[in-house]
């Protein structure tokens, strides 16, 4: 079949010449940090579960919602509506990669749920999701800058803010729902439920710097005027989703007594971001809970997979053999075609 002389081309990925100086190291990280939720026992944490206040257990629950409804739609929009405005294939390939691990993060939070709760608990959190104020202005808030991208010819200046809000929600907006379960890990408490979230946060790590690269990489392309003025609508976002932070933080954490330091964490972390953009810190950060700061250390250079795996690692070994029969569902497959 021969193509008209205006049938667009498509070309095949080619890692054998690496586009940038850095694609292959963050293909090669992110696959030596893959995971699956299945590969841990969170319902070790039964007991510890049992020991918890009522208080406590209600702010996990609210913080295990929260960050589910965003790694859903990181997974489910921000990542995909990025990767269409991103020319270098390996660049995709990369974000395409994490886009998937985000869909592993949203169920991750869902194996713990059947851990720890009820289907009727579990319903009700998950309506709490969709009717709070505050989870849904960020999610809303974040979803407008990548809807931005729906269009083919988004401008530069689009695709950029839809890096950073992607950046932001990463590296920034997720930590107020990590901070419990690295509070209470740090004590002794739901360890090996931690352990997934600690996962969790080794991967957005390293999504967050990934993507403030790209963003990086547009935004030197801006002349001195436009960079001012790009700036300035970002750290306005920035402003904007800390103050609904800061609510959303009260009202998940106020009755455990965490508020004060879940909002110092909060700032921290949105420092991070910012770095991760290539532009200073705009908050004074005075102390981080050390218990949650050192629940950060993860092992995110580390090149042995099985040493990351905690004692509440368990590696499905039993190998199931496939048959032909395995494929029959007891459906007509004789069709006409």
């Amino acid at each position: 079949m021969k193509g008209g002389k205006n049938m667009e081309k498509y070309t095949a990925v080619n890692w054998n010449t690496p586009e940038n100086d850095y694609v292959e190291m963050f293909w090669e990280q992110n696959l030596k940090q893959f995971w699956i939720d299945t590969e841990y026992i969170p319902s070790k944490d039964i007991d510890s579960w049992n020991g918890l206040e009522q208080p406590m257990k209600e702010a996990y629950k609210m913080a295990l919602g929260g960050l589910t409804l965003l790694d859903t739609l990181q997974s489910h929009t921000g990542m995909p509506k990025v990767i269409d405005h991103i020319d270098s294939l390996q660049n995709k390939s990369v974000l395409s990669y994490m886009c998937m691990m985000e869909t592993i993060h949203a169920k991750s939070y869902s194996t713990i749920f059947t851990t720890v709760a009820t289907t009727p608990e579990i319903n009700e959190i998950f309506n709490w999701v969709q009717e709070n104020e505050h989870l849904q202005f960020k999610a809303r808030t974040i979803d407008s800058y990548y809807r931005k991208l729906d269009k083919k010819d988004a401008s530069p200046e689009e695709v950029f803010m839809a890096l950073s809000a992607s950046v932001l929600l990463e590296t920034f907006l997720f930590y107020s729902g990590f901070f419990l379960p690295l509070w209470l890990s740090g004590q002794g408490q739901m360890v090996a439920s931690c352990d997934i979230i600690k996962k969790i946060i080794a991967d957005e790590s390293i999504h967050g710097v990934f993507v403030g690269l790209l963003a990086q990489e547009i935004f030197r392309k801006f002349s001195a005027q436009d960079q001012e003025r790009i700036e300035k609508n970002l750290k306005d976002l920035m402003y904007v989703l800390y103050e609904n932070e800061l609510k959303y933080t009260d009202e998940v954490y106020t009755e455990v007594g965490l508020s004060g330091d879940v909002k110092e964490y909060i700032r921290y972390n949105a420092n991070k971001a910012l770095m991760n953009l290539g532009f200073s810190e705009e908050f004074e950060v005075k102390e981080v809970n050390p218990i949650v700061l050192n629940g950060l250390n993860v092992e995110t250079t580390q090149h042995d997979f099985f040493s990351k795996k905690s004692t509440n690692y368990e590696k499905a070994l039993e190998i199931v053999h496939l048959h032909d029969d395995d494929f029959d569902f007891g459906v007509d497959t004789d069709l006409d075609i």
